[in-house]
């Protein structure tokens, strides 16, 4: 299962990109973990200045703005489909 982040401390552009974010998965059948981070201090270890930001398996996928649906499902397709990358 794919461990996905969302940081931000609660405005409506970190709302959107964790629903996107179940929508995009739940779309192209990929299971995945989702977390909420909300504490500032937690935020910031990550590296994370400009919020949302999205954690993929360790490793920062994004920082600031709301991603579209393919950015999205771009950070996926590695996991969700090892051997043809166009499976979803």
């Amino acid at each position: 299962m794919i461990e996905v982040k969302v940081l931000g401390v609660g405005c409506a552009n970190c709302k959107t990109t964790q629903d996107l974010i179940e929508k995009v998965c739940d779309d192209n059948d990929i299971a995945i973990n989702l977390e909420k981070i909300e504490d500032q201090v937690k935020i910031m270890e990550y590296g994370i200045m400009s919020t949302p930001g999205v954690i993929v398996d360790g490793k920062i996928a994004h920082a600031g703005g709301i991603p579209d649906k393919t950015t999205i499902l771009s950070w996926f397709k590695s996991q969700c489909c090892p051997t043809d990358n166009n499976c979803c």
